[in-house]
């Protein structure tokens, strides 16, 4: 049977792999995950090995010569080396009748593979397969000698597994907790109970679960509880510890029993078990439904057993809300994220801590900014644990910088804006930069960029503005808007251009990629059961990845009637969760989609007529009028004429100019030249896309002969002019 240490690795590995998006499952991978196991650590220690040059060698090894994919992986492929392995570790133990695989058997199978990288970094260390079975042999030795122990010599189950919160709180090794008052007073009420006295403390990961139980502790020792709870002693359970190295059957057990025996004896005794979900099917070996959870219940039952647990809302629903007969046993205590004043307040209080670790000082400018940035910009974790992690990175980045060397740093509002660019790759610029002043200059940047279109602009940048001013009611998309118009007038480029001008990422998708019903899958990933079910939905990750993005929809009239379901959720509540329970927000997302509809129809009339009407009319008819009304502005865009088609002309010359000039090359082009650039772009069908093929095939095809083979090796000037027969030709020089 296969040890729980081993499992233990293995899953490691897995998960290694899968971070490092490898799809393919490597000895080093298995051998990385060993080294990071406590037991898998001490026998290579005995054999004189040095665990953290290993693991340097391990770690670059797999990034610098395992090939890595841009999907997310599942299921890693295990190699044929990982095959002999495991079959070496099957052969080693019938030959020698063990019962149970462990980490020993899995480092003398990998040192067998003589060509693997691993043996290399083994064999460099010195250790050989003969020093690691005498190491492992002489470990089962001295553990059938520990297992043979009179009761005299029983080892304190206490000191070993568990950690006094009590005794730290008063040997102050416990950081204050601030603005829990109401979730600690409602714990203590429940312990007050004569049965059923357990509180489980359930909530998002970073919002002080485990601070409550701290914090318990701390007025335990302030004398500010009931005082039934005075002489309260509480320890946390280290269920890590106490499942390493529990090789043989029975081990978990009597290390759990031994723990409750020993609180059991001591008067006022609670315990709290973080993460409380890991101890169903905690040491449950095969046949056996005997896990931790099914040791607790009979004391937790009667009353004899006090215990805090703390979960997340996800773990409690997967994990723990399965077993009806242990979640009666407890009180449900929800843990909520706290408000922004709160987290000042948090903030505040534990900035003396921070402060005299890092050697710096804070300003109060900068703990308000850890505060109000994180919230703005971090959407994948909670208050206050995130403040609290960019209070604790900008204090990092001052200490290894040698900042703090000479004199005491004050923290300034600069240095955590610095650190947060740096976080969500955004502009540091963007982030100093004072919104108002951005959205007021808005609409006139975007002009300058985008031509003959100054009412759409003008629409959508109203839209942004009242949406930003907080005048809308409930939680929604910061906008939401539908381009309408001919194919190659800008509605594309501006949408480009205004991620640019707001500092925010672009993300785009192709909507003639969701014709399909099926297809909607692959936005909020597949049903359980079906393949793909673990990789998400790509809409959901994009947003998760980039919470602060223009989302661009392109062509939205092409994508199945079931993508508008999902959109009217988004637009609804601004939030879509995927069906592996992942939740995107939208409410820092700029939603544009665009659409041809009645473009057609309309350049039937000709004459540069307006096409709003017609546009309508087709917008009306594929839309429904749920969605219409939930988008905040329909944005009808103008047909081009030659005076657009000539601006833009000049715009994409000015473009490949500047791109040019890295090459010490000056670029320019005649009057007749760009009005002949612009004539022959003239296609309705295409629109201002036609210059940029022309500059394509006819401009940078010829410039590229030059730079290449040409008068341009080492820079130069050159001129675009047409030749007799209206032809576009370079003169270099």
């Amino acid at each position: 049977m296969i040890g729980q240490n081993l499992t233990l690795i293995f899953n490691e590995s897995i998960d290694i792999a899968r971070e490092m998006r490898h799809n393919i499952l490597t000895t080093e991978h298995l051998f990385l995950a060993t080294l990071n196991n406590t037991q898998g650590k001490s026998i290579l220690q005995k054999c004189g090995g040095n665990i953290q040059e290993m693991v340097q060698m391990t770690s670059l090894y797999l990034k610098k010569y395992i090939p890595f994919t841009d999907h997310i992986i599942t299921n890693p492929r295990q190699t044929p080396a990982l095959d002999r392995i495991m079959s070496s570790m099957m052969n080693h133990a019938q030959s020698s009748n063990k019962q149970n695989i462990d980490v020993g058997d899995l480092i003398a199978s990998i040192l067998e593979e003589t060509q693997s990288f691993s043996t290399k970094i083994l064999k460099s260390q010195g250790i050989d397969r003969l020093s690691v079975l005498e190491v492992i042999t002489q470990d089962e030795q001295e553990s059938t000698q520990d297992h043979t122990e009179s009761p005299e010599r029983a080892e304190n189950y206490l000191l070993k597994y568990t950690k006094n919160l009590t005794r730290l709180a008063q040997e102050n090794k416990i950081d204050p907790v601030i603005g829990r008052e109401d979730e600690i007073w409602r714990v203590s009420e429940i312990l007050c109970r004569r049965k059923k006295n357990n509180p489980i403390l359930v909530g998002e990961p970073g919002v002080g679960k485990t601070a409550i139980a701290e914090g318990l502790a701390l007025e335990v020792h302030h004398k500010r509880l009931p005082k039934v709870l005075h002489d309260a002693q509480i320890f946390a359970l280290d269920i890590g510890s106490m499942i390493s190295g529990s090789k043989y059957r029975g081990d978990f057990e009597k290390r759990l029993k031994g723990v409750l025996a020993e609180i059991a004896k001591i008067p006022h005794s609670i315990l709290f078990i973080d993460e409380i979900h890991t101890i169903v099917g905690a040491g449950a070996t095969s046949g056996s439904n005997l896990d931790a959870s099914n040791l607790l219940k009979p004391a937790l039952a009667n009353g004899t057993l006090r215990c805090i647990g703390a979960t997340t809302f996800t773990e409690f629903k997967q994990h723990f809300d399965k077993d009806k007969a242990l979640v009666r046993r407890f009180a449900k205590v929800e843990v909520k994220e706290p408000s922004l004043e709160d987290c000042y307040k948090i903030i505040e209080g534990l900035a003396p801590i921070y402060e005299s670790y890092h050697h710096i000082k804070y300003s109060k400018v900068a703990l308000k900014a850890c505060v109000d940035l994180s919230h703005r910009y971090i959407s994948d974790k909670f208050l206050p644990d995130k403040a609290i992690d960019l209070l604790d990175e900008v204090g990092a980045n001052f200490r290894i910088s040698g900042k703090t060397e000479e004199k005491i740093p004050v923290i300034t509002l600069k240095d955590i804006e610095s650190v947060i660019s740096k976080s969500v790759h955004i502009p540091k610029s963007q982030i100093n930069k004072s919104e108002g002043k951005t959205l007021q200059n808005l609409a006139h940047k975007l002009k300058e960029r985008i031509f003959s279109q100054d009412k759409a602009i003008d629409e959508l940048v109203n839209v942004i503005k009242k949406n930003k001013a907080g005048l809308t009611e409930g939680e929604k998309p910061i906008g939401s808007f539908l381009f309408a118009g001919p194919s190659g007038v800008g509605k594309t480029e501006l949408a480009k251009e205004l991620a640019k001008e707001l500092g925010i990422e672009f993300c785009k998708f192709d909507m003639s990629e969701y014709m399909e019903s099926h297809s909607v899958s692959r936005l909020i990933g597949a049903p359980a059961g079906y393949v793909g079910f673990e990789q998400g939905g790509l809409l959901v990750d994009a947003i998760r990845k980039t919470p602060h993005c223009v989302l661009l929809l392109d062509e939205i009239e092409k994508a199945h009637a079931d993508i508008y379901n999902i959109l009217l959720q988004i637009l609804d509540s601004a939030s879509l969760t995927d069906n592996a329970g992942n939740r995107a927000d939208f409410k820092n997302v700029i939603i544009i989609m665009t659409s041809n509809a009645g473009s057609k129809e309309a350049n039937v009339l000709g004459f540069n007529a307006d096409m709003s009407s017609k546009n309508d009319t087709a917008i009306k008819h594929l839309f429904s009028p749920e969605l219409r009304s939930r988008i905040d502005c329909v944005i009808h865009f103008n047909a081009l004429g030659i005076e657009e088609y000539l601006l833009i002309a000049k715009k994409y010359i000015n473009d490949l100019a500047q791109h040019l000039k890295e090459r010490q090359i000056n670029l320019s082009i005649t009057h007749k030249a760009l009005h002949q650039l612009a004539s022959q772009s003239i296609d309705k069908a295409l629109g201002a896309r036609e210059i940029r093929r022309i500059i394509d095939t006819h401009i940078k095809l010829a410039l590229s002969d030059e730079i290449l083979f040409g008068q341009l090796k080492k820079g130069g000037n050159v001129k675009i002019t047409l030749d007799t027969h209206q032809k576009f030709v370079l003169q270099c020089g």
